[in-house]
């Protein structure tokens, strides 16, 4: 498998009512805010339709939404652990993970509905000095969409739960 993501694993996916071929692609972002992610165009399948500066960006993902392998088809599914820290500390204390199931094309019509019912904003990059397209998957969206999709790790290394040996995720 290929792309710019950090872990590539083709599996299967056991479900009720079928079994199918996967491919899991993992990517790690450690970034000060919060809110969002940084992506490039080949780590999603989804269009990446949004408004930039007023005007609408209507760009195609690169990621194949099925990877071919030989003989063998594997349905793309793309997992971002964002790990936010606090950004004003020297080292970095890591405050906490974002973990976020991107849904693949074939689900987009769900997703990114028009350029303003989308689950993307713009990206860091400059169009003006000819910087590849990068977006920003706004996980508040993603969530408004699909609870699940969206789960937050925090990191309180001084509360109740830490006690007990875990840190508890919020819904």
């Amino acid at each position: 498998m290929y792309g710019r993501i950090d872990y590539r694993r083709a599996g299967y996916q056991i479900l009720p009512c079928f079994v199918t071929r996967q491919a899991l692609l993992v990517d790690s972002k450690a970034e000060k805010s919060d809110n969002s992610a940084t992506l490039q165009t080949n780590q999603t399948s989804l269009p990446l339709t949004h408004v930039r500066a007023g005007k609408t960006v209507d760009v195609k993902g690169s990621l194949d939404e099925v990877l071919k392998a030989g003989d063998s088809a594997f349905l793309t599914t793309t997992i971002f652990a964002h790990y936010h820290y606090d950004g004003d500390t020297c080292p970095r204390v890591l405050k906490s993970i974002t973990i976020a199931a991107l849904p693949n094309r074939r689900l987009s019509a769900a997703y990114v509905v028009s350029p303003t019912d989308t689950i993307w904003i713009a990206g860091r990059n400059a169009p003006t000095l000819g910087e590849d397209l990068r977006v920003r998957l706004a996980f508040s969206r993603l969530k408004a969409k699909c609870a699940w999709r969206v789960q937050k790790l925090p990191f309180n290394q001084t509360g109740p739960d830490w006690s007990r040996g875990h840190a508890p995720w919020t819904e």
